[in-house]
């Protein structure tokens, strides 16, 4: 808790730190901010960190119970971090079983991201290799939360710094190669994208198995499927192009869902590192 300022109204102001369980970007960060916010505090009272996961309220501690309620609405979980001690963690952080299956989250991500990326070039198919590049993102973001798992706000937020690089150089890989393939453009083989795009969403789902005897009450149940939700539909848009690569015999369908790809990349990107940096600043 943060030393307490007086607005002038004779009512203290305090800083207040929850964890967030069951986020996984900065669309449900603002989420969040707005349910809080529904509650009749300004939006500068109120942030949620897509870093790291932690929500910080700037208001009379009689507020409290009020917010709580508001933002539980949303179906995220929420920890008061009642000390200065970011390292505390949950029993399943704790859990070896855990590390365990992050492990295989992060070798399944890799190992198929590696083989999407072959098919993709066998394929000739741009939203194939961003699929691919996504897996392994994912893949190498995994296993710099794993390594993360018990450090500090500021070593978690540096982490963040370099998931959030890491995503904005993937994404702007992707937008370059696919521009370069407007101009060049030939029709991938359609068969093929469907195949490694079908095979994708079977691969997120053998992802996310190892992590459901994890959950505790729905926000934990609603934090496992928000983990693969992006790549699912990702995965789906990949399909859905192929067979319309095969209906219209163009590459544009292809290209477009590659762009989107890309978007989402450097969206994530911004989003990382603009949240990495300010809890920095506050760390």
């Amino acid at each position: 808790m943060a030393n307490a300022q007086n607005t002038g109204l004779g009512v203290d102001v305090e800083s207040f730190r929850y964890r967030v369980s069951g986020m996984d970007c900065a669309k449900d960060a603002a989420q969040i901010e707005r349910a809080a916010q529904s509650a009749g505090i300004a939006p500068d009272a109120v942030k949620v960190s897509s870093a790291t996961h932690i929500m910080t309220l700037n208001v009379p501690e009689a507020r409290l119970p009020e917010i709580e309620r508001a933002v539980q609405t949303t179906g995220y979980g929420f920890d008061r971090i009642e000390s200065h001690n970011d390292a505390q963690q949950g029993a399943a952080h704790q859990d070896p079983t855990y590390r365990r299956a992050l492990w295989i989250v992060v070798i399944l991500n890799v190992g198929y991201g590696v083989v999407e990326m072959v098919g993709g070039f066998l394929a000739g198919s741009q939203a194939v290799k961003a699929d691919a590049l996504d897996f392994i993102g994912d893949g190498l973001i995994t296993f710099l939360g794993l390594l993360a798992i018990g450090w500090s706000l500021v070593w978690r937020a540096r982490s963040a710094l370099i998931q959030g690089v890491f995503l904005g150089i993937l994404g702007l890989g992707v937008l370059g190669t696919t521009i370069w393939r407007v101009f060049t453009q030939t029709a991938p083989d359609a068969g093929l994208m469907g195949l490694f795009g079908f095979i994708a969403l079977v691969v997120n789902v053998l992802a996310v198995l190892p992590l459901l005897r994890f959950r505790k009450g729905d926000a934990n149940m609603r934090a496992v499927w928000l983990f693969s939700r992006n790549d699912a539909i990702g995965n789906a848009a990949v399909v859905i192009a192929a067979g319309l690569v095969a209906w219209l015999g163009s590459a544009w369908p292809d290209l477009i869902v590659a762009f989107g790809i890309a978007g989402l990349f450097l969206h994530s990107s911004w989003s990382i590192i603009r949240d990495a940096r300010a809890d920095l600043r506050t760390a």
